[in-house]
């Protein structure tokens, strides 16, 4: 089977649920779409992530009632450095999108998502813990994995293999 190249262009994607909910509530939201071998991902800009999550998983022919994972990705030395990763789940449509935000190093702070769904607390914890990203309103932010005395965030490229001494 031949490999498609990805579609990139928000015209040929907005029939898509997720998109056309967010397109359609503010398009100045969506920075970018792609969509790659049967999955969608749409860049959402930080100051309307938890919103964004709050329409999708209300929408009310085509819910994404689903948080399956939160996850990070340091592209370090790229700018933006940090792309914080929300993977949902229509479970009665069998759908998945993910959305994607980027963040400076010099201010990795984005808005929590527990208040959309509170399963989202361990997981902005782990990002905190091992990136070092701030979820701004999360109800108890501090350290999961880590001691609570380490310095640095081991998952950042740049923090020292050999550790801190």
């Amino acid at each position: 089977m031949p490999i498609v190249p990805p579609i990139t262009d928000i015209d040929q994607l907005k029939g898509h649920p997720a998109l056309a909910r967010l397109l359609e509530w503010n398009p100045k939201a969506v920075q970018a779409v792609k969509f790659d071998r049967d999955e969608m991902t749409i860049h959402v800009g930080r100051e309307h992530i938890r919103e964004a999550c709050a329409l999708l998983r209300d929408h009310p022919e085509f819910p994404f009632n689903f948080l399956s994972d939160v996850t990070c990705v340091d592209w370090f030395p790229s700018m933006p450095r940090f792309e914080v990763v929300y993977h949902l789940l229509s479970i009665s449509q069998r759908e998945r999108v993910r959305l994607k935000v980027r963040l400076d190093d010099s201010s990795p702070v984005i808005e929590s998502i527990t208040s959309v769904w509170p399963g989202a607390n361990y997981f902005e914890r782990e990002i905190f813990d091992l990136f070092g990203i701030r979820f701004s309103g999360h109800p108890y932010l501090r350290r999961i994995l880590m001691p609570e005395d380490w310095e640095g965030f081991p998952l950042r490229k740049d923090y020292p293999v050999e550790g801190y001494r």
